[in-house]
């Protein structure tokens, strides 16, 4: 019987009673990709080599009676962001196309030290920009419920791989909403952890002061599992908080919110959100209140601010940290046509040219502007005293409840191709989780259901207080319990394209 249905705390359960291996877990999760990832375009490159000999290592070290931890043998997927020793890191761009790293991001290294195959990398929006995983050099992703529609982005490739049963777990980052988006619009379960609670070492930055590690899982235990196995403090990274990972786990199993002060951010809602979106949120608070949580709402007036203020830092980090791809050290070098002896810059000119896709060389632009002389201040200094206040907002909010909820996204999955020609409205799928990013609070997303007017996933995002993660897990593992109750079974077996893929990949299993 095939284990892809299965939680990542199931298939560990199941591990630690050898019920199966990982050998098995490991080759039921490949078969799947094969069967449906030419139609969903989830991964970028596969390593099940490595990911086969990690499983017998596994198995070898389980059977000879060696302690090994919760997840071990679980397999994984991980965004093609972060650096894997001996797998393809592309970061979803031409012009770090077949770079392979000669060392592993600390997440890569935590996993790989828990003993967790990894599959292979998630296709991505090229350097983690974008909202759709449109914006890939190497073709989108589909998202699992509607072939037709986009997964979300950045990371769309990790959500639609753990919502089409190709991987239980899965590693995304977030720098304004690039995990908790995607797992929105596809029925799956995103966190952005506190930023520094996870390292970004061996992350392929986009904006420094925003961009976060976190888990991708069907349920909020696993990712509270997953988030405990990455978190923690990591000398490499100057940012990385040295204290303790917030106890997730023990905050997922607990999944108790009587007595607790649950806000309702005011700016977060109304006006260009989705009626099926609202609907769903409403319905998500009320099973809250039910469950003895005090509902109360809170302003949070700066929140206005934060799309504009986030176009204004994002981009001129972005500029600055993309400047190293320059054709001299690493990745593609393109040679101008027509020029016999070219000279250093007309190489690099050549080779961003052909090597960066227009909604990177767009906020390249925008961002080196933010940075110039005579508008530093007007502009990039502007929006970092902006971020100020979005950040008293959050805590005077904090004052006056224990978490903060909201819709993960204004609308539910958009059709593919229906927002390329039209960046702004891109970029204002994100306006419900930037805040947390430009105020550095941890944020989750877990399915609300779906949209009346549509069948598409909704999401609704909790928000906590810097290093208060475990609210986070408490709360979401509660309404978790609450809207299975309601469902009768989880939101993910009510896909469409999922039971079809689902009865395809089922019909083949018998013959390995």
């Amino acid at each position: 019987m095939s284990t892809i249905r299965l939680s990542a705390a199931e298939i560990a359960t199941k591990l630690a009673a050898g019920e199966v291996s990982s050998v098995e877990v490991t080759r039921d999760h490949l078969d799947r990709i094969a069967a449906v990832d030419g139609d969903i375009n989830a991964f970028l490159a596969l390593d099940a080599e490595g990911a086969l000999d990690t499983a017998r290592d596994v198995d070898a070290r389980r059977a000879a009676g060696e302690t090994l931890h919760p997840l071990a043998g679980v397999p994984i997927a991980v965004k093609d962001v972060i650096a894997t020793a001996g797998i393809a890191t592309t970061a979803g761009s031409r012009i770090l196309e077949g770079w392979v790293p000669p060392y592993d991001a600390f997440v890569a290294r935590r996993i790989r030290a828990a003993g967790l195959p990894i599959l292979g990398k998630t296709n991505m929006d090229e350097f983690a920009m974008g909202s759709s995983t449109e914006h890939s050099a190497y073709g989108p992703t589909r998202n699992p419920w509607d072939l037709d529609r986009i997964p979300g982005g950045s990371g769309g490739g990790s959500a639609a791989a753990v919502g089409a049963y190709e991987a239980p777990l899965a590693i995304g980052t977030d720098t304004g909403g690039s995990i908790r988006q995607p797992a929105a619009v596809t029925g799956t379960v995103g966190v952005k952890p506190t930023y520094g609670g996870v390292s970004r070492y061996g992350l392929i930055a986009l904006a420094s002061s925003l961009d976060q590690a976190g888990p991708v899982t069907r349920t909020v235990l696993d990712a509270a599992l997953l988030h405990d196995l990455i978190g923690g403090h990591d000398p490499l990274d100057s940012t990385s908080i040295d204290a303790p990972v917030p106890p997730v786990v023990e905050a997922a199993r607990r999944a108790d919110v009587s007595g607790l002060r649950i806000g309702i951010v005011k700016q977060l809602g109304g006006e260009g959100y989705q009626p099926g979106v609202r609907t769903r949120f409403d319905e998500a608070v009320a099973l809250l209140s039910k469950a003895g949580a005090d509902i109360v709402e809170v302003s949070c007036p700066s929140f206005e601010y934060a799309l504009s203020t986030y176009y204004l830092i994002l981009p001129a980090e972005a500029s600055s940290n993309l400047a190293k791809f320059d054709a001299m050290r690493y990745g593609l070098r393109v040679h101008p046509q027509g020029v016999a002896d070219p000279s250093a810059e007309q190489v690099m000119a050549a080779t961003r040219e052909a090597g960066f896709g227009d909604e990177v060389k767009r906020r390249i632009i925008i961002g080196t502007y933010a940075l110039s002389s005579g508008y530093y201040d007007a502009y990039y200094g502007s929006a970092q005293k902006v971020r100020t206040l979005i950040a008293q907002d959050f805590a005077r909010a904090f004052e006056q409840v224990d978490v903060l909820v909201s819709p993960t996204s204004p609308t539910t999955a958009f059709p593919l191709g229906s927002k390329l020609d039209d960046p702004m409205s891109m970029y204002l799928q994100d306006v419900a989780t930037i805040p947390a990013n430009l105020a550095g609070v941890p944020g989750l997303s877990l399915p609300a259901g779906v949209a009346d007017e549509d069948g598409l996933p909704v999401g609704i995002q909790v928000l906590a207080p810097a290093m208060g993660d475990d609210r986070l897990y408490n709360v979401g593992a509660a309404l978790e319990r609450l809207l299975l109750e309601q469902w009768g079974a989880p939101l993910l077996s009510r896909a469409p394209e999922l039971a079809a893929t689902a009865e395809a990949a089922s019909s083949t299993e018998g013959t390995r």
